[in-house]
């Protein structure tokens, strides 16, 4: 049973592991090069991953602001002390992983490497297992049936 007055035990901030994942990615890329489009990235390919990193960090910081005007706390090692429902939080319960999500897949077609999305799923399980399944173990012990209700209501992605 998670602990409520210490938090959901996430011991790193959770953005690590996207950056990891693009540093393996870096690795991978640097010793066998794995592009999305041979010839380079073109103008859609740049526009639309332009518009999933901006639009991915602007999701990200929607989620952000809104927790601090809930007063509860970012960073994932504190307990929280509000069941955060308004916001981006009506239509995902993990708006700032999601736009992490939406940013890291941005990056990698601007950058036109494929080795980051070949490593998404990857990222993803770990952000699954490390983080969100402790973040919402511990809503579950902090909040109980209101938790279960906003579940019940909003998916975890989307």
């Amino acid at each position: 049973m998670a602990n409520v007055d210490r938090g959901p035990g996430v011991r790193f901030p959770p953005p690590f592991i996207f950056v990891g994942g693009f540093l393996v990615a870096w690795l991978l890329q640097s010793r066998l090069p794995f592009d999305i489009a041979g010839s380079g990235a073109g103008p859609t390919q740049s526009i639309l991953g332009a518009i999933l990193l901006v639009g991915g960090l602007g999701w990200m910081a929607s989620g952000l602001a809104t927790f601090g005007w809930n007063h509860t706390p970012v960073i994932p090692n504190r307990p929280a002390r509000t069941l955060v429902r308004v916001g981006p939080y009506r239509f995902t319960r993990n708006p700032m992983y999601l736009g992490l999500t939406w940013a890291y897949l941005g990056l990698s077609i601007v950058m036109n490497w494929a080795w980051p999305i070949v490593l998404l799923p990857v990222v993803l399980i770990v952000l699954t297992t490390a983080v969100i399944r402790r973040e919402e173990a511990h809503l579950r012990a902090a909040f109980g049936a209101g938790y279960d209700e906003y579940c019940r209501q909003v998916r975890r992605w989307l």
